[in-house]
């Protein structure tokens, strides 16, 4: 005669997890949803340099979007940046002119650096004491930012750069604060490959020269 095992007696006979295997799982689980919103939705970066003033400070915490050029396959170790192949996106596309993004610096990869896009593939691009044409018509601008005066003895490339004909699969870059900014004026056109994500708002702001948190920035959206 076959017994039958009730509902409660089966559950008496289920093994329990431990207390430290299930916050063993749940810390795992919370690292692979970290790793993966990280890799492909949105990762979060800190501005260290002055290149991008007034739209960034020193000290602003942003949000990228992983996905808004295309999706990147992992190819790197997690927060190790060895690269273990080369760069594949799929469905890639061009960022638009004006926008702000971060990207591989290609003199070295291990950096990641934030400009604006200024000329795009095809685009003929120069720099005319200090004022930036695109294709012969004067580009209006509107976020650069000027320290310096024009030089008088045609500063290259600061001040005057180019004409230059921007390749396809790549972008024209530049720093908003155009007297303190290493960018495509220095080292050349970006491949778009490079391109990590697209810049959308500060969440966090901190002035470590006077020590104090910059509310009015929280929530920024950046343009």
């Amino acid at each position: 005669m076959t017994n039958n095992i009730n509902e409660a007696e089966e559950k008496s006979l289920t093994p329990k997890k431990s207390i430290a295997r299930e916050y063993t799982e749940a810390i795992l689980i919370a690292l692979l949803l970290a790793l993966l919103i990280r890799t492909f939705i949105i990762q979060a970066f800190k501005i260290p340099s002055g290149s991008m003033e007034n739209t960034l400070l020193i000290g602003d915490h942003i949000l990228v979007s992983k996905f808004s050029y295309g999706t990147h396959i992992p190819n790197e170790i997690p927060f190790l940046n060895i690269k273990l192949f080369d760069d594949i996106i799929l469905f890639s596309e061009v960022p638009e002119r004006e926008d702000i993004i971060v990207f591989k610096f290609p003199k070295d990869e291990r950096r990641d650096f934030i400009k604006r896009v200024i000329g795009l593939p095809g685009d003929l691009l120069e720099v005319r004491r200090q004022k930036v044409y695109i294709n012969g018509k004067l580009h209006a601008d509107t976020h650069a930012r000027h320290t310096d005066p024009v030089s008088e003895g045609s500063l290259v490339p600061r001040d005057d750069f180019g004409p230059v004909l921007v390749p396809d699969g790549y972008v024209f870059v530049m720093g908003d604060n155009r007297e303190n900014s290493q960018d495509s004026r220095y080292w050349g056109f970006l491949n778009v490959k490079k391109v990590r994500g697209k810049a959308l708002m500060i969440y966090w702001s901190w002035n470590r020269i006077e020590n104090w948190v910059r509310f009015d920035r929280f929530g920024k959206i950046l343009d």
